[in-house]
């Protein structure tokens, strides 16, 4: 697990994207032009929550969001993604 320098705000997480796929089931190698955004991530940092909604999820939690969820932000050369908690689906 990273630790980030960056504390998200009120209901804001940064998920760390897991990884495209770079196989198919059948074993063909997918190009990197042909790559499907991740769906799913884990959770590196958590804001503190807003008045009378404090935040499900936690750090180290692995969570599936919507195709075009969040905000992509770069911190100390990695990818993150920043979102509100309510555009994240499911905690797996």
């Amino acid at each position: 697990m990273s630790t980030v320098s960056i504390k998200p705000l009120a209901d804001r997480v940064l998920v760390e994207p897991a990884a495209a796929e770079e196989k198919t089931a059948f074993g063909i190698i997918i190009p990197d032009t042909a790559k499907e955004k991740p769906q799913k991530g884990t959770v590196v940092a958590v804001g503190a929550g807003k008045k009378d909604e404090p935040l499900t999820v936690k750090v180290g939690d692995t969570v599936l969001y919507g195709k075009y969820s969040g905000t992509e932000i770069a911190v100390e050369g990695k990818d993150y993604l920043i979102m509100r908690e309510s555009d994240i689906f499911a905690i797996v």
